[in-house]
């Protein structure tokens, strides 16, 4: 077997997985409220080594770890060492929220488990193929490179095991492939991949861009923040406000996509509205994406919406016939969970249901650098 430890840190849990790369089958847990009061455990390094109690005679061959922001310097997973550490940390400007939590997972990994390879895997490395005119923004190249403003794209990792699966259902090469994706969770963004390459991601500088999300706002009127700004908003409850306050939360009060669907259903008012701004903005992307690859061969759901929402399936794809989506809605609403199509047989764009396992995918790429 070729185990690997498969590390999430956050800034008070660790999520773990170990995960045979060769069969997939994994086991894990997650250790919560670590430094809190009657929490999981005093610190990282005391998590840690409860992990390890739990792991027995069972030694991974090496350590995977999700990091949310490599910035433009990792573009592929990469051997942790102190300088890969001290660019991690350097990034925290970036992803404040993130990237200091998963640097302490990663220095409480490599105490508890010395002698074992640590590789870092960056949810932005996969969209470090976006072209220039993609991932710049229209603001004083001066500033921006001086900030390094620019759009870095999220959900790396989802996207890379995704596109495989999906080329695999479909079985065509990858490198032929061009397809839209939506990965639909709490966060939620899309990508425009062409022969398994970004091309396009709705994410942007920071997660915050793009699609409507459980509590973030996605896009929304730079002016409207300077106004808000204007208006006594600090940048600290600004952030509150657009993180935390925002999408299906601020529009319903329910940041939950199942309990949106529930008030939908009781005729509730905030809900329906927040269901048809949640669509609005995926059909819109939808489109851009389209144009963006010049046709596409399949649309893909992943993320717990994506993957287990057939309400939100059929209203992101109803009414495009004429573009060469068809969805059928017997196989739309089976209560099938593995990766599937979605769309009648005969449809020209097929789209499809792929489950992702980021763990698998970061365990295999942390094998496959230290193979070669």
């Amino acid at each position: 077997m070729s185990l690997v430890f498969v590390v999430n840190s956050g800034s008070s849990s660790i999520k773990w997985q170990l995960v045979d790369a060769d069969s997939g089958v994994a086991r894990g847990d997650i250790v919560e409220r670590i430094g809190e009061s009657g929490g999981g455990a005093l610190d990282h390094n005391a998590a840690m080594t409860l992990i390890l109690a739990k792991l027995g005679d069972e030694h991974p061959v090496a350590i995977g770890h999700r990091v949310v922001h490599g910035g433009t310097r990792f573009a592929s997973a990469t051997l942790v060492t102190g300088d890969v550490e001290d660019a991690i940390d350097q990034l925290a400007v970036l992803a404040p929220l993130h990237n200091p939590a998963n640097l302490t997972g990663i220095r409480a990994a490599r105490l508890a488990f010395p002698g074992v390879p640590n590789v870092a895997v960056f949810d932005t490395a996969f969209h470090q193929s976006l072209p220039p005119a993609a991932f710049t923004y229209a603001i004083d190249s001066t500033v921006a490179v001086a900030h390094g403003v620019r759009r870095y794209g999220f959900h790396g990792t989802s996207y890379q095991y995704v596109c495989g699966q999906a080329a695999e259902i479909l079985g065509r090469p990858l490198e032929q492939l061009k397809l839209v994706a939506f990965h639909l969770g709490n966060g939620a963004s899309a990508a425009a991949i062409d022969g398994g390459r970004s091309v396009a991601t709705s994410m942007g500088l920071t997660p915050l861009e793009g699609l409507v999300m459980g509590t973030r706002s996605g896009d929304v009127d730079p002016g409207a923040i300077l106004h808000l700004a204007r208006s006594g908003m600090s940048p600290t409850e600004l952030e509150e406000l657009l993180n935390r306050r925002s999408g299906l939360l601020g529009l319903s009060g329910r940041s939950d996509m199942r309990e949106v669907l529930d008030g939908v259903g009781l005729g509730n008012r905030e809900c329906v509205l927040a269901l048809e701004v949640y669509i609005e903005r995926l059909r819109h992307y939808l489109g851009a994406y389209l144009v963006a690859l010049r046709g596409a061969d399949a649309i893909v759901f992943t993320g717990g919406v994506g993957e287990n929402s057939a309400v939100v399936r059929a209203k992101a794809l109803a009414g495009l016939e004429s573009l060469g989506i068809q969805l059928d809605d017997a196989l739309n609403d089976s209560a099938d969970r593995g990766a599937r199509i979605i769309s009648r047989e005969q449809s020209p764009i097929a789209a499809l249901v792929v489950p992702t396992n980021e763990e698998l995918e970061i365990a295999r790429q942390a094998l496959a650098l230290l193979a070669g």
